[in-house]
């Protein structure tokens, strides 16, 4: 993902990235310059809460950084998205509104939050009142973060994804701090979901419309480690295909 400029003329877009086994080596090479790893993982495609841990890559292989933390998932819990992965079909499949987290391999985009900084590696841009995530497919700026300010197009008003949650839904700090996880980056796939984040959560045991939740210490750590040059990806599997998969896309070895 690019970092995001504001100019007074042009728009403010951040691009984001919803039976057959498909060929691994081909995709793990997709990622194989990822030195950081962010793995979610959940009992089944049904679970909608699981476990976060981060890897550094050390001589080839990943080394766990501390220790697993919980997070919250969709709502009715994951299927598998859009992202560096060749796509699957041995499992359910990411839909816009399905309240599903897209699961796979996916780039990590810019991080975002309500104060002007943030202690991360990331990119990072301070949303403002007029920042909204694009969630109608019928828009051209489908799964885009704009600024409504400077953007008039069709369908910009039929948005449900304020970036600035707490001026628009009375008060509420679950986007204060997160990151883009770029699933269907650029909207491509025009129902196959949006707006898909790492944020914090309304509380502990909420579940989420797709994104992955967790508490604000974890995602201060998580901000703070994480380093764009790196070339961070984010995984969320259930178990049984994190166990499939976990060798031929070159997964760490974890205890589920």
């Amino acid at each position: 993902m690019m970092p995001i400029h504001r100019t007074a003329s042009a728009l403010l877009a951040l691009s984001l990235a919803a039976c057959t086994h498909f060929p691994a080596v081909s995709n793990a090479n997709r990622w194989a310059n990822a030195q950081q790893l962010v793995l979610v993982t959940a009992t089944d495609w049904n679970a909608t809460g699981g476990q976060l841990r981060r890897f550094d890559r050390n001589h080839g292989h990943w080394v766990q950084v501390g220790d697993a933390v919980p997070v919250m998932l969709g709502r009715t819990g994951s299927a598998w998205g859009i992202g560096l992965n060749a796509q699957r079909r041995d499992g359910p499949i990411k839909q816009e509104g399905d309240g599903k987290a897209p699961a796979g391999v996916f780039a990590i985009g810019t991080a975002f939050g309500y104060a002007a900084t943030a202690t991360t590696g990331l990119p990072y841009q301070a949303m403002t009142t007029n920042d909204w995530c694009i969630d109608v497919p019928a828009s051209n700026y489908y799964n885009r973060i704009i600024d409504r300010s400077l953007v008039k197009a069709p369908h910009l008003d039929e948005s449900s994804e304020p970036m600035r949650r707490d001026l628009h839904a009375d008060g509420d700090q679950r986007y204060r701090e997160g990151f883009v996880i770029e699933h269907n980056e650029g909207g491509v796939a025009k129902q196959g979901g949006s707006c898909i984040f790492a944020h914090l959560w309304k509380a502990p045991g909420e579940t989420t419309a797709g994104c992955t939740a967790m508490a604000p210490a974890s995602m201060d750590a998580l901000l703070a480690w994480l380093d764009a040059r790196r070339k961070p990806v984010f995984v969320l599997l259930p178990n049984t295909q994190y166990t499939a998969l976990k060798h031929d896309w070159n997964l760490p070895e974890v205890a589920l």
